[in-house]
């Protein structure tokens, strides 16, 4: 292979070419994979996640020192019982090098994207996002100058800040929820030089967050036997599985897949009810009272209506491939694990990550994973009130506010159009 990866399909098997692609050209229900030319995992002398370049689909690196940190827990390991606990934290929390200022692991995934757009000169990027995301996308924007359109709910635009000013940002905020800001970002992307992130179907966005499993494994010295994440799309749990794939074909860190707990909210957990079911298909029946459940979870972070659930290389495949579970987190238990992590590990969860430290503890408890056994737990989030303390914050002030199910015509388009060509001579910063 001459270049540095390839796409392949996982449903016809065809490699390509990237020109920042999303789907398969032969129309495959799938969602592509990278295939890289390094077959071991080589560490790079290069700030934050671009350590990882050879597994990342970029060419080059930003110059943003901002990646996933692991240790081997004492505090919360004593308390659950547990010989082996490795935490992957990717956060704000200087004194164990954690330096995500936005406090999410969503930087993860915002970096490499951003990056690969620019290198296959795709466009400008428009995101949808419950708030964790798009604060995100907002800040490498804020670091490097790119512009991104970032659609949020309403109730989501307090989310959207960053630690520099993010002056190339459209945000436009959506009175109604999450699943009516992905709705009006499709729509978005009807004009000319606007493309969609991607969700799930980016291969960079995978990546990313797949350095979790990398660096926890690094860490510990070889795979873990379970990995623990909330998941509200699932795509992190898809993307744990294609690292850990990619750390048994290197040969030195294990040649077993690490069983996969996943978790969600209550009440709103489609995927664990299609889980529990059998089904590879997500219906209507799982989400009942969508609207009103969503409004109730702890972690609204959590509660997308469409994730990449049954199609080739989802996250059922992902959890049937090893073996995996997953779990039903009420409020209150998320609650009480978030204030048993602050206690016994000394930082402050976010509540998506509160969520996954639940479901490890209830493990525990039911006996589905011994004393003895490798655990990475994956917290996706926290650092607030450290990072409320160091830094400063710049508010991302909506360009633009629309009702719920509000055409993106008329006015709405021609103000997007006109930002867009403000854009035109941005010079973006490495």
């Amino acid at each position: 292979m001459r270049e540095k990866y390839l796409l392949r399909c996982p449903g016809c098997g065809r490699s390509f070419p990237d020109h920042y692609t999303l789907d398969c050209p032969s129309g495959c229900d799938a969602l592509l994979r990278t295939v890289y030319r390094e077959r071991r995992l080589v560490l790079r002398d290069l700030p934050g996640i671009f350590r990882y370049i050879e597994w990342l689909p970029v060419e080059g690196h930003l110059k943003i020192d901002a990646g996933p940190v692991s240790y081997e827990s004492v505090g919360l390991a004593r308390e659950l019982g547990l010989s082996h606990l490795a935490i992957t934290f990717s956060g704000y929390w200087p004194e164990r090098g954690g330096r995500m200022e936005t406090c999410s692991f969503k930087e993860l995934e915002a970096q490499p994207t951003l990056l690969r757009l620019r290198e296959k000169g795709a466009g400008v990027i428009q995101v949808s996002s419950a708030g964790n995301t798009g604060r995100a996308f907002c800040q490498v924007s804020g670091l490097t100058g790119a512009p991104v359109v970032v659609v949020v709910p309403a109730v989501a635009a307090e989310r959207l800040w960053t630690t520099a000013p993010a002056e190339n940002v459209c945000l436009i905020t959506v009175d109604g929820d999450y699943s009516d800001s992905i709705a009006f970002g499709r729509e978005v992307c009807s004009l000319s030089g606007i493309v969609p992130e991607g969700g799930a179907k980016n291969v960079a966005r995978r990546d990313g967050m797949g350095t979790v499993m990398l660096d926890g494994t690094l860490a510990a010295g070889r795979l873990p036997d379970s990995y623990f994440q909330a998941v509200g799309s699932g795509t992190g749990g898809i993307a744990a599985w294609e690292a850990a794939e990619r750390l048994i074909a290197d040969g030195r860190f294990g040649s077993r897949l690490p069983e996969l707990h996943l978790s969600q909210n209550l009440p709103f957990v489609p995927m664990v009810r299609a889980w529990e079911a059998g089904r590879r298909e997500i219906v209507a029946g799982d989400m009942p009272e969508a609207e009103a459940s969503i409004s109730r979870v702890y972690a609204d972070v959590l509660t997308n209506r469409h994730p990449p659930w049954g199609v080739r290389g989802g996250v059922c495949d992902a959890l049937a491939a090893s073996g995996g579970r997953m779990y039903a987190v009420t409020n209150d238990d998320a609650r009480s694990a978030g204030r048993l992590f602050a206690d016994t590990e000394e930082i402050d969860l976010d509540p998506a990550a509160a969520v996954a430290v639940a479901s490890l503890v209830r493990a525990v408890e039911e006996g589905l994973i011994g004393p003895d056994e490798r655990i990475l737990l994956n917290v996706t989030g926290g650092g607030y009130e450290r990072a409320a303390e160091d830094l400063d914050r710049y508010p991302v002030e909506p360009y633009l506010r629309v009702r719920a199910n509000e055409t993106f015509a008329g006015d709405l388009r021609d103000a997007v159009r006109g930002w867009l060509a403000e854009q035109a001579g941005v010079a973006i910063r490495a």
